[in-house]
């Protein structure tokens, strides 16, 4: 089963998950940032990688924003070469808006993260011939507070 097919099954079955107290709020960027990600996807995943980088769950300024697991804007756009189109989610929490790739915040660990790699190996695809960046996790789950919540 390809990557794409597989992200598609994986949206559809967390889709269906109910969550209660803490989670007031739940994103599932496979979704509604289907087209980055499956950008992302076409062009990074592929067999026979050396080592899989796993986050634990999309951040609010990374991934929820771009589709792309510690999606720092910036480095996803210019570094990695996406930038698609990114719809809302059907709740949108009023503290954690989805701006898609206008989005102002900065992901830290993503600006790290894909900063080491392009410091490291200069292009993406010279990363990505041995190397994948995925979350564990797909959702992003939010308090009523709008505070994130880890899958501890």
């Amino acid at each position: 089963m390809s990557p794409i097919c597989i992200s598609r099954w994986l949206a559809c079955e967390v889709d269906s998950l109910q969550f209660s107290d803490p989670i007031n709020c739940v994103y599932n960027p496979l979704v509604y940032a289907r087209k980055p990600h499956e950008a992302y996807l076409k062009r990074h995943a592929k067999q026979g990688l050396d080592a899989l980088f796993l986050g634990m769950n999309p951040g609010p300024w990374g991934m929820a924003q771009t589709g792309v697991p510690f999606g720092e804007v910036s480095l996803v756009r210019d570094f990695l070469g996406i930038e698609e189109a990114v719809n809302q989610p059907p709740i949108v929490h009023p503290k954690r808006p989805i701006n898609g790739f206008a989005c102002k915040r900065s992901e830290v660990s993503g600006r790290r993260l894909w900063g080491w790699v392009q410091n490291r190996f200069r292009k993406a695809s010279t990363f990505n011939k041995r190397f994948f960046i995925a979350n564990y996790c797909p959702l992003v789950f939010m308090e009523e507070s709008g505070r994130n919540r880890t899958p501890d």
